[in-house]
């Protein structure tokens, strides 16, 4: 009997009948690379077990001693998705150059292979690395009196963006437990939550969105622990055994969302509910963009645009606080 093809995503992922799963070594936005050398790379493995890897960044000519460090975690809807993707290293090329930081791209395992709290972990090893990183009598020689551990930011695309928010929650303000890295904010950039009871902009979204419903339906159901449906608590900050965000003391958020996203609902109502609760929250909306529109033309207009509004937070909570 031939086996079937059950699920697939972006020509990447393939899931079949058999319970084998194949995956494509091209990249699904097989975009050119732009290194045009302002800006140097390496990998470096922060998890030997799972052979994970994470790329480093830095302006090549800065003539700033020590720079803030920002993590940028990749989207992908928990699937697909890698630090060596085209559309990825060009946005951290940008990020780099335009924010004047030390950019950490990390990997994370990927479903339905490693079904979630993989991915989550293994964001918080990432940022444990860097800890390892700032304790350490020899760190990499590309942190080493470049990197200022006391300026840390965690961003996350998508997917990534909700792995942020979990780090988020789960580290509390400033990050005690990493000492002495001290993380200063989060940057949400239309983070992937979910849940059973779809929003309007879920249910009403075009059916040819860039992330359209159904894509995000089947990321949830090749993601999510096996018998879970989308209000467990790694989906939805909100549903029922969630973590209580309103007795977390959290570090400053900005929320970005594209206003023709079918997250933006769901962002939204992250947003509002966080800023009545007292936290320290900044929700900025593109008014018709799409999810990821900073990443599939980072030299749009509202990508240069969100661009600088990164780079405003960053200073405004660079200081001591």
């Amino acid at each position: 009997m031939s086996k079937l093809l059950v699920d697939e995503c972006r020509g990447v992922l393939h899931v079949y009948s058999d319970g084998s799963i194949v995956r494509t070594a091209n990249p699904a936005f097989n975009t050119p690379v732009q290194d045009d050398g302002t800006v140097l790379w390496k990998d470096v493995v922060f998890d030997s077990a799972h052979d994970l890897q994470l790329r480093l960044y830095k302006p090549a000519n800065s003539t700033v001693t020590k720079l803030p460090i920002f993590y940028y975690i990749h989207g992908g809807g928990f699937c697909i998705g890698s630090r060596t993707w085209p559309n990825c290293q060009n946005y951290c090329f940008q990020l780099s150059s335009q924010l004047g930081v030390v950019v950490v791209a990390p990997d994370y395992r990927l479903a339905p292979e490693n079904r979630l709290p993989s991915a989550i972990d293994d964001g918080f090893k990432a940022v444990k690395w860097l800890q390892e990183q700032a304790v350490s009598s020899e760190p990499d020689s590309w942190l080493n009196h470049v990197a200022d551990f006391s300026r840390v930011f965690i961003s996350g695309d998508s997917a990534g963006g909700n792995i942020a928010h979990h780090l988020a929650a789960r580290l509390g303000f400033g990050a005690p437990e990493l000492a002495p890295v001290k993380v200063r904010g989060y940057v949400l950039l239309a983070p992937f939550f979910g849940g059973t009871v779809l929003t309007k902009s879920e249910a009403e979204g075009p059916k040819d969105a860039f992330l359209n419903y159904e894509l995000i339906d089947r990321y949830w159901r090749l993601s999510i622990p096996i018998g879970e449906n989308t209000d467990h608590p790694l989906v939805n900050p909100f549903g029922v055994h969630s973590n209580n965000l309103e007795t977390i003391d959290l570090d400053p958020i900005l929320l970005v969302v594209g206003g023709n996203d079918l997250l933006k609902d769901r962002a939204e109502d992250y947003a509002r509910r966080l800023k009545n609760w007292g936290k320290n929250i900044d929700y900025v909306e593109f008014e018709g963009q799409q999810h990821g529109f900073f990443t599939i033309d980072p030299n749009s207009e509202p990508a240069k645009e969100l661009m600088l509004v990164i780079k405003q937070f960053i200073e405004k909570y660079s200081g001591n606080v």
